[in-house]
This record gives structure tokens, C-alpha cells and sequence, in this order.
């Protein structure tokens, strides 16, 4: 049985944004991706709390893709620390899950 995730990261940047989206698509490393609007973030970051403006990408995954989509984000993503968060998928529709599988399969 495949197990799935919706694994997120987020950017400052829409442009770095999309390329992050499409670049996991096109490599079949998920299946689709979302791109939320933009939004502010506060954190600590070299002990200063800063503000930001950022875009979170949802990438909707199997398990089996996921240490090699979490690798193909670190390398093209811009933050010395990217936000890298999964979350499980415990139901969604038959039809869906089959969907994420065949475009997640190379093949």
C-alpha cells in the first residue's frame, strides 16, 4: 500500500516560489503542488526576530518520493534553512491517490 504526504516548504520570492512548484512537478517528485498567497511570517533567525514576506508550496507526494523530493528542494531552494514540514495523508478519494500515484511513477 502507498502512503501518502503533503510535504511544505516556504520563500520570499513568487517567482522562487513557482520554480520550486513546477520544477517538483516536472521531475514526477509530486504530483501536483499548491501555492498559497503570500503571507507574513515572524521567527527567530541569528537570535532577532524578523518579519517576512513569504508564499508556502504544498507538494502532494508518496512516501517513496519524498527523501528525494525533500533533497531536490534543499539543493534549489534560497534559505540557509529552508522550512521543510510533511504531513501524513490518512484518506482522500480512490480516484486522487490513484492520480498521485501514476504521476509520481516513472513510466
Amino acid at each position: 500500500m502507498t502512503d501518502f504526504v503533503i510535504a511544505q516548504t516556504t520563500i520570499d520570492d513568487e517567482g522562487q516560489a513557482k520554480a520550486l512548484a513546477l520544477g517538483a512537478v516536472e521531475s514526477k517528485l509530486a504530483a501536483g503542488a499548491h501555492i498559497d498567497a503570500p503571507f507574513t511570517a515572524v521567527y527567530w533567525w541569528k537570535s532577532e526576530i524578523e518579519t517576512a514576506r513569504e508564499w508556502r508550496i504544498s507538494y502532494m507526494t508518496t512516501t517513496d518520493n519524498l527523501s528525494e523530493l525533500e533533497a531536490w528542494v534543499a539543493e534549489n531552494h534560497s534559505y540557509e534553512v529552508p522550512q521543510w514540514v510533511t504531513l501524513p495523508v490518512t484518506g482522500g478519494s480512490s480516484a486522487y491517490l490513484s492520480w498521485v500515484v501514476a504521476e509520481t511513477t516513472e513510466g
